[in-house]
């Protein structure tokens, strides 16, 4: 037994399934990085280089993720009503009310100048007054409206699938975190069937030790050790019970946890209020809303008016009075993008979303919660599997020469 030990041949067959697990290892493990990494494209485009199979392709990763998930598990109209549009109402009555006085003083100031600064200081206190006194009712009656058009006011994909396009790391994060368990189990288990395949490849060497065994097998085991990986992370797709083994691929066992983390990610930083305020704004219906602002801010300039009316239009001028109604609305707009700065209120919101959206991911079908991580594997799957069968080919010649070299002389 102990010349066995010291005798070098032993090593060189014992090698043999240690380099097959190292291969198997290491071509999964690149399989993944190459799969995120680099963000951006290195080398020379479009053949010397490479790009990160979901960041190259962020956009279209981007939908499918929406179509897959999103989509199915709310609506723009349920996602509004998670939020709730009389919290909304709220959250901007309190934000706005402590600076009425700064905000008619900014506009004032800037429109008027002359006529704010000889105004009695009776006056302007019942301008103010009067302001806070009519701002609910009108922030009530936007948010209200906002509410019944919310269909057609907010592109929810549009503006899901622009935040990731722009924002790639967070598009990987979202695939990595969701599929965290499934990438180790690739990395780990090209070791173990590696390791597999490698006793059988020492088997063969032993029987009948051709130039060819090694090589070829080098790059069986860089294909099949991605390929099998792949197929026992998404297959079966339903749970078949084997006495009291229950068998179903590994990441749809884990629907659940996925859908928590899913879920959390999109509400507390991509569906937040506002993003969804900015993306009714800024959006392809940005016009229609913020006329729709304007329409209901600018009776607040009437209101403010009162029983002076007359002689404010007099004072202003018919176009300055309009001008006023005008900016008013403007600064409505202003005031309604920043009034959601408040990470607090935000991650208040978050949870509600978040709650009707983690029961409808759970609720989905195996077929249709395996298409929120198949994709960053079927888009060109084909090359990730050829670049490990390529690298356990050389690794196979590697092998067949520093290692076995001697014996083929």
């Amino acid at each position: 037994m102990t010349d066995l030990f010291f005798n070098p041949e032993f090593w060189q067959y014992l090698s043999i399934p240690v380099i097959a697990a190292l291969i198997g290892w290491g071509t999964n493990w690149l399989a993944i990085k190459m799969t995120f990494y680099p963000l951006e494209f290195i080398g020379k485009p479009p053949l010397l280089g490479w790009q990160g199979i979901i960041p190259s392709k962020a956009r279209k990763m981007a939908a499918i993720s929406v179509d897959a998930t999103i989509s199915k598990i709310g609506t723009v109209q349920e996602i509004f009503e998670q939020i709730d549009p009389n919290v909304l109402a709220a959250h901007i009555i309190y934000t706005v009310d402590p600076r009425i006085e700064e905000y008619v003083d900014e506009l004032m100031l800037r429109e008027h100048p002359t006529f704010w600064e000889n105004l009695p200081s009776s006056a302007r206190k019942l301008v103010y007054e009067r302001v806070r006194k009519a701002t609910p009712h009108l922030v009530d009656n936007l948010v209200q409206d906002i509410a019944t058009n919310i269909e057609d006011l907010l592109d929810i994909k549009g503006m899901v699938i622009d935040r990731l396009a722009k924002d790639k790391r967070l598009l990987n994060r979202i695939f990595l975190e969701c599929g965290d368990v499934e990438f180790r189990f690739i990395i780990n288990s090209g070791m173990y069937f590696g390791f597999l395949f490698g006793l059988i490849q020492m088997a063969v060497w032993y029987l009948y030790p051709a130039t060819w065994v090694l090589p070829v097998f080098g790059l069986l085991v860089g294909w099949a050790t991605n390929w099998i990986a792949l197929n026992v992370i998404f297959r079966p797709l339903k749970q078949h019970n084997i006495g009291p083994l229950k068998i179903q691929g590994l990441f749809l066992k884990r629907q659940p946890e996925v859908a928590h983390s899913f879920c959390h990610i999109v509400t507390h930083e991509i569906l937040t209020v506002g993003n969804i305020i900015q993306g009714i704004l800024e959006g392809p219906k940005g016009d229609r809303a913020r006329n729709m602002v304007k329409k209901h801010i600018k009776p607040l300039v009437d209101e403010t008016a009162g029983m002076g009316k007359a002689f404010t239009q007099v004072a202003f001028g018919p176009t300055g009075f309009a001008a006023m109604k005008n900016h008013v609305g403007e600064k409505a707009i202003t005031i309604s993008q920043s009034s959601f700065d408040n990470p607090a209120f935000e991650k208040d919101r978050a949870r509600a979303v978040e709650s009707i959206m983690v029961e409808r991911m759970i609720a989905l079908s195996s077929e249709e919660f395996q298409d929120l991580l198949r994709p960053c594997f079927q888009e060109d799957e084909i090359k990730l599997i050829l670049v490990g069968a390529f690298l356990g080919l050389v690794a196979g010649v590697s092998q067949l020469i520093f290692i076995f070299g001697d014996a083929l002389l």
